[in-house]
């Protein structure tokens, strides 16, 4: 009998990882991922609901991580400052330690399409989040669900440039350089239509 030990649900993700990238997605089982921590299927759908669950626990601390963001924005800012604070809270939730784990992460989703949609969807959920708590403090429909689809938009431009080889700027620095050359080019834009 396996002795217990704690952590299942971190030793279950790296197993599961791990699984994934020799084997793939598909061919992988729960019943091998548990077994590959000495533990028993019934024991990993404590933890998870299914083998999608390992690659996406922990969305809600991540949402979290963006809404904090939000709220710590001081009450006079602009929709899209208060998205810049979010950004730089969500950012926090990702140190460069975890950019390993991150990539060989990423790495099974982009070989799997329906992975891909569910990672969409996580980022999608996000902006609807994120506009609704806009909204809450006071923010406008259209802008709140503007600022919101472009800090999800940057989240997701500046997490895949994060994941690069070699890459070793922090999240918070590519994320607030993506957002900078977006307010950039709308600028831009507004200057060449004469709008200001």
């Amino acid at each position: 009998m396996v002795r217990w030990e704690p952590g299942a649900p971190e030793r279950l993700q790296k197993a599961a990882l791990e699984l994934f990238a020799t084997r793939g997605f598909e061919q992988t089982t729960t019943a091998e991922i548990a077994q590959a921590v000495g533990l028993t299927e019934r024991t990993f759908f404590r933890h998870f609901s299914d083998k999608r669950e390992v690659l996406f626990h922990g969305q809600q601390a991540f949402v979290q991580a963006f809404l904090d963001g939000l709220t710590a924005a001081p009450p006079e800012a602009s929709p899209i400052e208060v998205v810049a604070s979010a950004l730089r809270s969500a950012a926090a939730f990702f140190p460069d330690e975890r950019r390993p784990h991150s990539r060989a992460r990423q790495a099974i989703i982009d070989r799997n399409p329906a992975l891909q949609e569910r990672e969409q969807h996580k980022l999608t959920s996000l902006a609807t989040t994120v506009a609704e708590a806009l909204r809450a403090r006071g923010v406008g429909d259209l802008a709140a669900k503007l600022a919101a689809e472009t800090g999800a938009t940057v989240f997701g431009i500046a997490f895949t440039q994060w994941l690069r080889e070699g890459e070793e700027r922090s999240l918070a620095d590519i994320a607030a350089e993506v957002l900078a050359e977006l307010l950039e080019l709308t600028g831009k834009a507004a200057a060449a239509r004469g709008v200001r």
